[in-house]
């Protein structure tokens, strides 16, 4: 977040390129501030504007820059402490399960779905409390839509776009999609019930308009656009945006682009990602997320990892890591990503699964149901 540290790093080691990877900067206008800086202004950011960044910083001006360009979404108000008693009002009205969302960045923890009135009543309380800091100042109630949940990245240089893999994440701690929210504990690609009508819908109903409505608002944006979705019936709405690379999609995506990624954000920073040609890994790939014990809550870091020798048959991403005296420890909530490649989804899920159980540390959590509900 110090932009002035990361302008200087860029200058003293004669960096040609910067991509962005967290949502924070980018919400911050480390964009801008590069465009701002002359001698910064000829080095590309791979990542959107201060303003394009909004989609994600903002869940209510994304909500209203959908309703400005018809993009499918759910029904919604946004409050703020002040008008308090009107959103407990405006609750008790509200059919059930009612969504709430913290309106600014809460590191993927800032959506509750509560299944009574006085459960809603009090969330929304607290998140206008304090409960999610700076985050929750506004908070969007929003109509729930039952259905199945999936992700979409496009690679978008302001004009034109190119779609990636689409992939399935799963965000709850618990098997069987019980417990809080995290940022996410396994995913995905393909997605088998992504079929050719759906796509069709997703491409030009929510990717188009996305794209034509930030440059007719004269946004600036390269980068990634996440699109988290969700099937109603066959079709589509948009949950929510993400103008970044997202865990953990990424690790299923990344691995299924055969493309050169370099030589694509160089297409994106030149604004000729027409003249490119997504090339797509046939076979699926699976993503098993490891985790502290106790997480998403509190955690204890500082455990020992062994056995990641013996998985070296899968691709071994490392989240929350560290180094001590030639020891690896855990250093994070979200510990080791698990990724394997299959001819099938079953055969990756498989490879992750058997690799997974090599791997030790203290307190270390995972789900066993990951891609079950889609193979």
């Amino acid at each position: 977040m110090d932009f002035g540290a990361v302008g200087r790093f860029v200058l003293d080691n004669a960096v040609d390129m910067v991509f962005v990877g967290p949502e924070d900067p980018l919400v911050h206008g480390i964009w801008d501030y590069f465009q701002e800086n002359d001698m910064l202004r000829a080095v590309p950011v791979i990542g959107p504007s201060k303003a394009g960044a909004q989609l994600e910083g903002s869940k209510a001006w994304a909500k209203q820059f959908m309703q400005r360009h018809s993009i499918p979404t759910a029904a919604y108000r946004a409050f703020t402490s002040e008008a308090l008693e009107d959103g407990l009002e405006y609750l008790q009205q509200h059919s059930l399960p009612i969504v709430l969302k913290a309106d600014g960045l809460a590191a993927g923890k800032g959506v509750v779905i509560c299944h009574n009135h006085a459960e809603a009543m009090a969330e929304l309380k607290d998140m206008l409390g304090g409960k999610f800091g700076a985050a929750g100042a506004r908070v969007v109630v929003e109509q729930f839509l039952s259905g199945i949940e999936f992700s979409v990245f496009v690679l978008s240089d302001g004009t034109h776009y190119r779609i990636l893999p689409e992939a399935k994440d799963y965000k709850r701690i618990g098997e069987g999609d019980t417990g809080p929210n995290t940022g996410g504990m396994g995913a995905v690609s393909p997605v088998p019930f992504v079929d050719d009508e759906l796509w069709e819908k997703v491409e030009t109903r929510i990717i188009q308009p996305t794209v034509a409505g930030l440059a007719a608002e004269n946004i600036v944006y390269k980068g990634f656009i996440f699109l988290g979705l969700i099937r109603v019936g066959n079709e589509p709405f948009v949950i929510e945006y993400n103008c970044r690379l997202g865990d953990p999609e990424t690790e299923v995506v990344m691995p299924r682009l055969r493309n050169d990624l370099v030589s694509l954000l160089c297409h994106c920073a030149a604004g000729t990602l027409h003249r490119t040609v997504i090339r797509t890994d046939v076979r699926a790939a699976a993503t098993v997320m490891l985790v502290s014990g106790g997480y998403p809550g509190e955690y204890e870091k500082g455990k020992t990892i062994d056995g990641l020798e013996q998985a070296r048959s899968s691709l071994l991403l490392h989240a929350g890591t560290r180094r001590e005296g030639g020891r690896l420890l855990t250093n994070g909530g979200r510990v080791l990503a698990v990724t394997s490649y299959g001819e099938t989804l079953k055969e990756a899920l498989q490879k992750s699964y058997t690799n997974v159980q090599k791997i030790r540390f203290d307190g270390m959590q995972y789900r066993g149901d990951i891609g079950k509900d889609v193979i």
